[in-house]
């Protein structure tokens, strides 16, 4: 059994009902989920022009391994309706890999840690909050250390819902 920690994001429609949506067939398809970070809304990262985004961390404790893991939530990415237009554009849901323990992976659908993580505030943030001390296995610092060093100046504001 592995935990992997996961980052859901959506910025259209409902996108409290959308994370939602996810969290419910990732438990179904994926393992229970452990920890669940509040949700914050964050502004769009490198396409600038689209609406913020709702963004929860989720540490789930799952049997798959890392690439069946990674296929199946592009598969609930589809079933909830995400459509890849444009890279970094506008999307229903948005499933990220962050961490699974303290495995380094590298193939082409799957690399973990996930490569942009330390400078992203937007996925620093709710991580630190259910797993603070957690260590990045290829920078070896703390999820909380890096946050602290994160240059990342996008607001990242936890919303109370």
């Amino acid at each position: 059994m592995n935990t992997a920690y996961l980052l859901a994001g959506s910025n259209m429609g409902d996108r409290t009902a959308y994370l939602q949506q996810a969290t419910k067939i990732i438990e179904e398809q994926c393992g229970s989920i452990i920890a669940r970070s509040h949700i914050y809304e964050t502004a769009a990262w490198g396409v600038l022009d689209q609406p913020s985004f709702y963004n929860q961390a989720l540490a789930v404790q799952t049997p798959l391994q890392p690439e069946q893991l990674m296929q199946t939530l592009l598969d609930i990415e589809a079933a909830i309706g995400r459509q890849r237009v444009q890279k970094m554009g506008p999307r229903t849901i948005d499933l990220d890999v962050l961490l699974i323990d303290d495995l380094v992976w590298n193939t082409p659908l799957l690399i973990v840690p996930h490569p942009h993580l330390t400078e992203r505030r937007f996925a620093l943030t709710p991580l630190a909050e259910i797993a603070p001390a957690l260590i990045h296995p290829i920078v070896n610092k703390t999820i909380a250390e890096l946050l602290e060093e994160c240059s990342d100046m996008l607001g990242v504001v936890k919303l109370d819902i």
